[in-house]
């Protein structure tokens, strides 16, 4: 196989919400407009941003994430990207030096360095001036090995702000490839998991599309796309693709609508490579549960809609009936709460499926948020014991009621799960965690939950 030539950038901040994602959404659209098909990258495990990042490719956004994943799996994901895109586009999290510990292990900086990407750096200009010129330079030398090729500036107030700023970054010499001003009107909304989601937001495509004219206009797309093309090859022998071995196929029902949207696409994809068709199926609306082998649960935000899913009584009741049947689920967090006996959110109780005999009440504090290393201990339906899932979690609910009463299967090594270094309920053929995974850092996952769907009752 020939070397992976696909030109990539790294875009990275000082902190969070320094405006990555503004300028990565921008920057792809720009791309875009020049004719040119970009294949769109978050780092870490976020759902949200990387959604918002597909809808700006017109393609999906996927994830890449050194905790997760192992680096043959983060290098095959670009291999595979290289075949049908001209350049890539790899938003950063939080700091670009920000990871699980003080050294910056799983940082934005490590997963750069990983994939041999030049780093663009995004600056709060926010009333700052000529310090910009020694957080920048102090990067510099955190870190000598990183490419660090360029700043963006955003926020920036004036004329004269920005030509302050360029000053003193010329005088210790780090190129500025562009300055954003202040965009009021085009700031993206959040919420208490970050973004608003693309499927809610009404104008996503729009948003998209005005970035893209504001990064056109304010940024150097030609310097750029310099920085871009330098990116060097990367060598062949780290891109050998597994063997995959087809099983008959089955009908998996996926939970989607605006209560349940997080999915990563190499989970969907895994699941129809180990011989699955996949089924789209609302909580919300659908009026019954049509024939499926298996349900998979993703996560989202029930609690927003905790409303609508008690009152359309027929899914949800022809879900639990299936399910004392022996019907096979593996639910994330938001499948979780939806499995639950009641939610209760805003202080009002909302029954819900009544499988697993629990209560869920939704906080206004993060319960869980992070990277999650899970030993498995016990006998279910989809993994083998002893088996180590890599994974994370983001909740702002909790067990309030039952947690004594459930079976667990998850021992924590690292994370919170439903509670005392525990996760994984398993409940009938039911398997349902606060931990969503990832296919790429968990090969066996699709193949186990085929096998379950073709083996059915446990």
């Amino acid at each position: 196989m020939a070397r992976l030539g696909l030109p990539r950038v790294v875009v990275a901040g000082l902190s969070g919400d320094a405006g990555k994602t503004l300028v990565s959404l921008g920057l792809t659209r720009a791309l875009r407009a020049r004719g040119l098909r970009v294949a769109a990258f978050k780092k870490g495990p976020d759902f949200i941003d990387a959604a918002w990042l597909g809808i700006a490719a017109g393609r999906p956004g996927r994830n890449l994430d050194t905790f997760l994943m192992p680096r043959e799996a983060i290098l095959r994901s670009l291999a595979r990207a290289a075949d049908q895109a001209d350049v890539a586009v790899v938003e950063g999290n939080r700091g670009l030096f920000d990871g699980v510990d003080a050294r910056g292990a799983h940082s934005t900086a490590e997963l750069a360095k990983m994939i041999g990407a030049p780093v663009v750096l995004v600056v709060d200009a926010t009333k700052v001036t000529a310090t910009v010129a020694a957080l920048v330079v102090g990067c510099r030398v955190h870190d000598p090995a990183l490419n660090l090729a360029g700043v963006i500036l955003n926020r920036v107030a004036t004329v004269r702000h920005e030509r302050v700023i360029r000053e003193a970054l010329a005088n210790v010499g780090v190129a500025v490839l562009g300055a954003v001003p202040r965009l009021e009107d085009l700031e993206l909304p959040s919420r208490h998991l970050g973004l608003v989601t693309v499927t809610e937001h009404p104008a996503a495509e729009g948003v998209a599309a005005a970035l893209g004219k504001v990064i056109g206009e304010h940024v150097d797309v030609d310097a750029l796309l310099g920085v871009v093309n330098g990116a060097p090859l990367l060598e062949p022998e780290e891109f050998r693709e597994d063997a995959v071995v087809a099983l008959p196929a089955t009908r998996i029902g996926v939970l989607e609508d605006a209560a349940f949207m997080f999915y990563y696409p190499e989970n969907l994809e895994a699941l129809e490579a180990a011989g699955a068709r996949l089924v789209r199926l609302s909580p919300l609306s659908a009026g019954g549960l049509p024939e499926v082998d298996l349900v998979y649960a993703g996560g989202g935000f029930p609690e927003l809609y905790a409303g609508e899913l008690s009152a359309n009584r027929p899914f949800r009741e022809a879900l639990a009936a299936r399910i004392a049947d022996g019907l096979p689920v593996w639910a994330e967090c938001g499948g979780l709460m939806y499995l639950a006996r009641t939610l209760v959110a805003d202080g009002v109780a909302h029954p819900m499926a009544g499988v697993l005999p629990v209560v869920i009440s939704f906080t206004s504090r993060p319960k869980g948020h992070g990277y999650v290393v899970a030993r498995v201990d016990g006998p279910n339906p989809f993994v083998r014991e002893d088996t180590l899932l890599r994974g994370h979690e983001f909740h702002y609910s909790q067990v309030d009621e039952g947690g004594d009463r459930v079976r667990t299967v998850f021992a924590l090594e690292r994370g919170v799960g439903v509670g005392g270094g525990r996760d994984g309920i398993v409940e009938k053929n039911v398997l349902a965690t606060y931990m969503h995974v990832h296919a790429l850092g968990a090969p066996e996952w699709a193949p186990a939950v085929v096998a379950a769907a073709r083996r059915g009752a446990w």
